[in-house]
């Protein structure tokens, strides 16, 4: 088994990339499975690859094993994830890949998921070949949402988003909202929400920006996110786009009651109320529905709260090229104080220049 990236040739990097950016197909598309990229090599050359395009559909090893088709005896395999062994809406690829005769399986990371794990001990006990490891940063990043659920978590993967100006702030003095960043960051942003489960936001970006927290203008996800509104008073207007449009995409709205007027207005209107006394128990009541993926867009008291509780997994911040000034709203200005030289530093997975902006992924210390 070979774990370091170094001990691995060139080409079977570039092998292995190839594989990766096949996966990344599948964006918006696989969940709840993971995405999933897979190349068959004969003799050092590529014949064969395949990506997971759709819940439902083909595995990436069948695909790849089916454009390779006999080319396949003898191969190696290079796939972004364990291949599975287990009977589902499709065969087990462990059983596709010893079926097709191949020499060696080279896998980024192994299966987390109990009911689809073991593939790598089924194919050893066929005599073909089983390595992990190369490419194995950039597939735990690719498939993070689906790694923690899969790892038995209790709580949605966090992603909160940020759109801030070079001085840290997310509004002017006045309060009022408007777009800080530009079209290529705005378009990434909609990138964003279509691989999540969930799009939140708390009350006041509610009322302020009036929001859709739909996708636009990037290939639609094959299921539509989930909108949530932390709201314990239940203020959200009647009148706001998120309400007028609650019957044809899901909305929930997180109270503190279910009772008296406000709720059942937002209810008649078919929006979901969600009574969850603590942020954590509101983010175990979304897992326990089916959000392994959280977005969470703002604003300052939701990414304050998350922030001090220690439950966001990865912090995007879309930062514009211009300053708000005295009396702007901080974007982190509801996170509690600490002493500098006492702080923990975050960990900077991608930089990014979007025109004139710059997206920041950064993940927590010790992530």
């Amino acid at each position: 088994m070979k774990e370091p990236e170094a001990a691995w040739s060139v080409r079977e990097r570039a092998w292995m990339r190839r594989a990766l950016a096949l996966a990344g197909r599948g964006w918006g598309q696989t969940a709840p499975n993971p995405m999933v990229g897979a190349v068959v090599v004969r003799d050092g050359v590529v014949v064969g690859t395949g990506f997971h395009a759709r819940f439902g559909e083909a595995h990436a090893e069948a695909v790849a094993l089916g454009v390779a088709g006999e080319l396949s005896r003898g191969a190696d395999v290079y796939c972004t994830l364990e291949p599975c062994n287990a009977h589902g809406k499709q065969p087990p690829c462990a059983e596709l890949l010893i079926a097709a005769g191949v020499h060696r399986v080279v896998a980024a990371i192994p299966d987390p998921n109990p009911v689809k794990a073991h593939g790598a001990e089924r194919l050893r006990a066929a005599g073909i070949a089983v390595d992990f490891g190369l490419g194995a940063e950039a597939a735990r990043e690719l498939n993070a949402p689906f790694l923690h659920w899969a790892g038995g978590a209790s709580r949605p993967w966090i992603t909160l988003k940020l759109a801030v100006s070079l001085d840290g702030a997310i509004a002017g003095a006045d309060r009022a909202r408007g777009w800080l960043t530009g079209e290529a960051a705005r378009k990434q942003v909609h990138r964003l929400r279509a691989g999540a489960d969930a799009i939140a936001v708390g009350i006041g970006t509610a009322l302020v920006d009036d929001p859709a927290l739909t996708v636009r203008g990037v290939r639609k996800p094959r299921v539509a996110p989930l909108r949530v509104v932390f709201d314990r008073q239940a203020r959200l207007p009647i009148a706001s786009r998120l309400v007028r449009t609650a019957r044809r995409v899901p909305t929930v709205i997180v109270t503190a009651t279910a009772d008296g007027a406000p709720v059942a207005a937002l209810t008649d209107k078919g929006v979901e109320a969600m009574v969850a006394p603590t942020l954590q128990a509101a983010l175990q009541a979304l897992h326990g529905r089916g959000v392994h993926h959280l977005l969470v867009e703002g604003g300052a008291g939701l990414a304050g709260a998350l922030l001090a509780h220690n439950l966001v997994d990865r912090l995007v911040i879309f930062e514009a090229p211009v300053f708000l000034g005295a009396g702007a709203l901080g974007a982190f200005s509801a996170v509690p104080a600490a002493a500098v030289d006492a702080l923990p530093r975050w960990r900077v997975i991608e930089r990014r220049e979007l025109d004139d902006d710059l997206m920041t992924v950064l993940a927590p210390p010790g992530a």
